[in-house]
């Protein structure tokens, strides 16, 4: 059944679908009034729908039984240094697919990329159509991009684990920091740029509390390195 964004706003005495999702139901997939849809606010909750009336512009609903869903533990946050190309773009659909909560886009030292006006709306977009597509129903929150220095300088107070993928000596496995953490409902992943984090970087993490994680002998790209440590943290931590 066909999933749209229904913002928490609208759900009220008159709910309904309007502007890029009213259009999507109307002109693309052509629903028709008395046919079901599922809608989800974002923050958790769902519900069966029935399509009262259709225009371009607005979708009037009737809505079901409404469900909450539990979002996944921990709840994760990625602070991602922004890499080439488009591999942030799929950095964000596939966290969402891993049940991500949040992503704090990072400019680092070594960051190839400057990201220009739109990007962070442009990824927003992106995690509401992986929300649409895979049936998760909590919208992880996309910050703006900032600089690794100013932000790095807020996290000494952050709880929960922190994490830090890195190439330097001592640097202990994924598995074993995570098994050693096992009441953990709460994480901050920390991935850097092709070219790595910087010494001083580095340095500054480990002084905020972030353990530095290998992912082996073998040198990732830096979307594999996010979601092979993503997966593994879902792995490890699910118990649905």
């Amino acid at each position: 059944m066909a999933r749209f964004y229904l913002p928490p706003a609208e759900w009220n005495s008159a709910p309904a679908l309007a502007g890029d999702e009213a259009r999507h139901l109307s002109q693309v997939l052509r629903i028709k009034p008395g046919e079901s849809i599922v809608v989800f606010d974002g923050l958790g909750r769902r519900a069966s729908a029935e399509v009262l009336s259709v225009s371009r512009d607005r979708v009037p609903l009737a809505l079901g039984e409404i469900l909450p869903s539990r979002p996944p533990l921990p709840a994760i946050t990625l602070a991602q240094a922004i890499p080439k190309g488009k591999n942030m773009d799929l950095i964000v659909q596939k966290s969402v697919e891993l049940g991500i909560a949040a992503i704090q886009p990072l400019v680092t030292r070594y960051t190839v990329v400057q990201p220009g006006d739109g990007k962070s709306e442009k990824w927003r977009r992106n995690a509401l159509e992986a929300c649409k597509q895979c049936g998760q129903d909590t919208l992880p929150a996309i910050a703006e991009p900032v600089a690794f220095d100013r932000w790095i300088c807020t996290q000494s107070v952050a709880s929960g684990l922190k994490l830090i993928a890195s190439l330097a000596p001592g640097a202990q496995p994924l598995r074993t920091v995570l098994r050693e953490h096992p009441a953990t409902t709460q994480a901050t992943l920390l991935i850097g740029p092709e070219g790595d984090f910087s010494a001083e970087e580095t340095n500054a993490a480990l002084a905020a509390g972030f353990i530095p994680i290998t992912l082996g002998s073998i040198v990732l790209r830096v979307e594999t390195a996010t979601l092979f440590c993503l997966s593994a943290l879902r792995y490890e931590f699910d118990a649905s």
